[in-house]
């Protein structure tokens, strides 16, 4: 049986290259993933999806990797580098793509209600002002009419009671005002959008803070590959996200039976969580916060004797504590703050 899957067909070729190079780092120095987890700090489940083509492998896990190999990190850096901004490139068109499908959706839904939809009436070739439609008196819309027809004079006998309007106008002030509810939102969208990049320029707008609060950083202020900090963190996991590797260390650790149990974290993302080795299938590893009322993230072991949690927005790593249950009934603690 082949040790490695087939890469995505959808691939990019660049990426494809630089995941065909990492496993052949891997094959030259003989270890397993499992091994290359531990030596390198991160976990099996993260290098299968980097050597299967599934994640782009962040640069932290890149240069432990080759120090594990012995392998000049300069060149597997610069080649993860050129994968980076294919990866980008390839998540940029299909976010572009999503957003065309939405558009295609909203103009259908808005064809519905009469706007310039599928089955909207347009004027035909050459038509111009005059040959539209026009509103009559009566509110009802008609048919084109020649510019040069006068207005009829009122008619001497009492009106006509006004006829009722056409339902197209009602559809069209519908597909007028989703229209303008779209644009106000885009608007308002784009104004939130300056003022977290530092366009508003105006303390005074600014939401007032907890004084005991830490501010998490903004994106422009975190570091390459780091998605996200504090509060957004939590829940996420610590290597998608880029808040592990050289980014986190091991705040306090403890033995709980045979299972190593940790609290890593990570000041630059704001958070912490837990991680538990040398156990069972079945164990779980908790990790919590003693200063906040967030509810504790778990993870639990599986075939490869290891797991780690979630992250938990934290103050600072005395505030976060691990705890480990093990199948066996024995459970046990890291002291918080130490």
């Amino acid at each position: 049986m082949p040790r490695w899957k087939a890469l995505p067909e959808e691939l990019d070729p660049q990426v494809r290259e630089f995941a065909t190079q990492l496993r052949r780092l891997v094959d030259k120095s003989g270890l397993s993933i499992a091994a290359v987890a531990d030596r390198t700090g991160y976990s099996k489940t993260s290098w299968e999806r980097y050597l299967n083509g599934r994640l782009l492998a962040p640069k932290g896990a890149i240069v432990a990797l080759a120090e594990v190999t012995g392998t000049n990190p300069l060149h597997l850096t610069t080649m993860w580098e050129l994968s980076e901004r294919a990866w980008s490139r390839s998540e940029m068109r299909h976010d572009m793509t999503m957003e065309a499908i939405r558009i295609t959706q909203a103009r259908d839904a808005l064809g519905e209600f009469g706007g310039d939809g599928p089955g909207a009436s347009r004027p035909g070739p050459g038509a111009g002002p005059g040959t539209g439609p026009r509103p009559a008196a009566s509110g009802g819309w008609h048919g084109p009419e020649s510019p040069a027809t006068p207005p009829r004079p009122p008619a001497a006998s009492p009106a006509p009671p006004a006829p009722p309007a056409a339902p197209g106008r009602g559809r069209r002030r519908t597909a007028i005002f989703v229209t303008a509810l779209v644009g106000a939102l885009l608007v308002i969208a784009g104004a939130v959008l300056l003022t977290d990049l530092g366009g508003g320029g105006d303390d005074t707008a600014k939401v007032a803070e907890s004084p005991s609060a830490k501010p998490s950083p903004t994106a422009s202020e975190l570091p390459p590959g780091v998605k996200c900090a504090g509060d957004d963190c939590t829940g996420e996991d610590p290597e998608l996200m880029g808040c592990g590797g050289e980014f986190a260390e091991t705040a306090t650790t403890t033995k709980v039976g045979t299972a190593v149990v940790e609290v890593r974290y990570s000041e630059t993302c704001g958070v912490a969580w837990a991680r538990i080795t040398e156990a069972a299938p079945g164990d779980t590893v908790e990790i919590t916060s003693t200063q906040g009322d967030d509810q504790p993230q778990t993870g639990t072991v599986n075939a490869d004797k290891d797991a780690y949690t979630p992250m938990l927005a934290v103050p600072s790593a005395a505030a976060a504590e691990a705890c480990a249950t093990l199948t066996t009934g024995v459970e046990g603690c890291t002291t918080a703050g130490g």
